[in-house]
């Protein structure tokens, strides 16, 4: 693990920038609006046009990491995230009516992320033989990920008292910090040559092989990440509204008060990782208590509560979520043979993807027609991820299928 530091400090920067890339621009798109003349409808596809493209392509940057090797695909991947901030900002600087530009922009950002992130997850199982190690590896991993959460609203308020589109323009500058930092300190294991060898066929009858051996435990922790992703971006969504609508918070304050709830998932996601080892019946365990935390609280949130004690609140169910992703991470990563890793842990990050992309838009769908029953829905679709947990993760079948 000691050897390996510079490396995991070099990857952690891809999930900050990706998240940084992404998250700042949320609580600047009412800003967007009034400068560009756009509805909040138009304002959301930024946001919504990178989840999307992302979505779709990530299978795809699996296998071709898998195939050509990790740090081939993300090191492109960060140059065209940096290329598509340089085209939004530019529009944004230069362009009478820069919105169809800045869309082009985000979706090239898309096309970038989509080889980024998700490869960051297989090149940390890569890198390490002890489980123990890949655990602890993926909770930095998943820290990084989500204090670029926490950073990102008041990053993206910051910015924009200078210039309102700078946002934009400094998501080139993280993304080649982050090629710099991988080119130079990412030392990858040497591919063996049969891999390399491998044909398409092959690589499907591989991936149909893992698929029917490992199934159901694999589809199952799929869920729950969607699941994870929907409750976490749901509720920061409506908490965000209420501090804008019901408290007038605006910019670097309401940044702060939003990052609230994600500075303790970020201290869970890095304290899980370090704690959880090797033992997948422990994991099964901890994805389904983190669960339960991050529901509970969520049924005692009312449309008449303090700003305090929904902070306090939905503060406890971050802790849930944090203490879930990173031991889902390490699931899959240790649970599925190294040639294909690229391809499965793609799968799970493009249904993390789904769920933050489908959370927000279906709670402002609550928000407008029924307030009241928002929490306890996701509450429910919580309750759904412990049942999963419990009856479709089965640790002692999947350990024996993989010794």
């Amino acid at each position: 693990m000691k050897d390996k530091k510079l490396d995991l400090i070099a990857l952690a920067s891809i999930p900050l920038v990706m998240t940084l890339g992404n998250s700042m621009l949320i609580p600047i798109l009412p800003i967007i609006e009034k400068k560009i003349d756009i509805t909040s409808f138009q304002s959301s596809l930024i946001i919504t046009v990178y989840s999307i493209v992302a979505i779709l392509l990530i299978p795809l940057a699996g296998y071709l990491s898998d195939k050509i090797g990790r740090k081939k695909v993300m090191i492109p991947s960060l140059i065209i995230t940096g290329i598509g901030g340089l085209i939004s900002a530019f529009a944004a600087w230069k362009m009478a009516d820069p919105f169809m530009v800045i869309l082009i922009g985000r979706f090239l950002q898309g096309i970038g992320a989509s080889g980024a992130f998700p490869v960051v997850i297989p090149t940390v199982g890569d890198m390490f033989d002890d489980e123990k190690d890949v655990s602890a590896g993926l909770g930095i991993i998943e820290t990084s990920n989500t204090f670029g959460k926490v950073l990102s609203p008041i990053i993206g308020a910051a910015l924009a008292i200078f210039i309102w589109y700078l946002p934009f323009l400094f998501i080139p500058i993280f993304s080649a910090i982050s090629v710099l930092l991988v080119m130079l300190l990412v030392k990858p294991p040497k591919e063996d040559d049969e891999e390399e060898k491998q044909t398409f066929k092959s690589f499907l009858q591989l991936i149909k092989k893992v698929f029917h051996d490992n199934g159901k435990w694999l589809i199952s922790t799929f869920i729950i990440g969607c699941i994870n992703m929907f409750v976490l971006f749901g509720f920061l969504f409506h908490f965000s509204t209420l501090l804008e609508k019901d408290y007038q918070m605006e910019g670097i304050i309401k940044g702060s008060i939003l990052a609230i709830p994600l500075l303790f998932l970020c201290i869970a996601s890095y304290v899980a990782g370090k704690k959880i080892g090797k033992s997948k019946i422990v994991m099964k365990w901890v994805i389904l208590i983190g669960n339960l935390i991050g529901g509970v609280p969520l049924l005692f949130i009312k449309p008449d509560v303090t700003m305090m004690y929904i902070s306090i609140m939905l503060s406890i169910a971050g802790i849930g979520i944090g203490i879930s992703l990173p031991t889902l991470d390490a699931l899959i990563t240790e649970g599925v043979k190294k040639d294909v890793r690229g391809t499965v842990t793609s799968l799970y990050s493009s249904m993390r993807f789904l769920g933050v992309a489908a959370g927000p838009p279906i709670i402002a769908i609550f928000i407008e027609k029924n307030p009241d029953w928002m929490y306890y829905f996701l509450a429910g679709l919580s309750a759904i991820a412990i049942l999963i947990s419990f009856f479709a993760i089965k640790p002692s079948a999947e350990e024996s299928s993989q010794s």
